[in-house]
């Protein structure tokens, strides 16, 4: 709205012509690069607008994660460049202004002070453009993946403690028997090995 209002403001009444001739000069100190500028940036300003609020409108049936990257950095980077061109602006424009003789046209004071207000009031909103897509390029960055122990096959299990009443916890009575607290080692204790020599009976 800000960018409509510049240039418009300046197609209209921005370029006037003097009581003692008819040529068409900008308003702004008879600089017709001023107005050039100002009409030139608000309807580019005004189309990338647009552009992005058609692409906002269609940005819920994008499925390529890529493509809404890119989107997204692009409106970061032209937001940006959008606030820098209108702060430039805004001093060359207000410089002209400033610069202007008094009384110099009849008609275009209006749109010329229209036309150096909108184009400051610009810059904070094209920052805070700026700050709102670096939010959504954030919130959006791709999670790295990590794999999970489900996905390599392996199954965790939770091992609850053994109860007194085990067989593993219950204490072998007598002087000599020993109490192992594990049963990490019970198979090998407790299979017996069969003898690998067999002495035959005699007859």
């Amino acid at each position: 709205i800000f960018a409509l209002i510049v240039f418009s403001s300046l197609l209209t009444d921005g370029y006037q012509n003097k009581t003692d001739s008819s040529q068409l000069r900008c308003v702004l100190n008879s600089n017709n690069v001023a107005c050039s500028f100002a009409v030139g940036a608000g309807f580019l300003a005004l189309l990338s607008c647009l552009a992005f609020l058609a692409l906002d409108a269609h940005e819920g049936h994008i499925a390529c994660t890529r493509f809404r990257t890119a989107f997204q950095l692009l409106d970061f980077i032209l937001a940006v460049l959008w606030a820098g061109t209108w702060f430039l602006g805004f001093c060359f424009l207000a410089n002209q202004w400033h610069r202007s003789p008094p009384k110099q046209f009849l008609l275009g004071n209006s749109s010329a002070k229209a036309s150096v207000a909108f184009a400051f009031f610009s810059v904070p909103i094209w920052i805070f453009q700026a700050y709102l897509a670096f939010q959504d390029l954030r919130n959006d960055a791709p999670v790295p993946y990590k794999r999970s122990l489900d996905e390599g096959g392996v199954v965790l299990t939770t091992l609850s403690p053994p109860s007194a009443a085990s067989p593993i916890n219950t204490p072998t009575t007598g002087p000599n028997s020993v109490s192992y607290a594990s049963s990490a080692l019970s198979p090998y204790l407790t299979t017996a090995k069969v003898p690998r020599l067999v002495m035959m009976p005699d007859n």
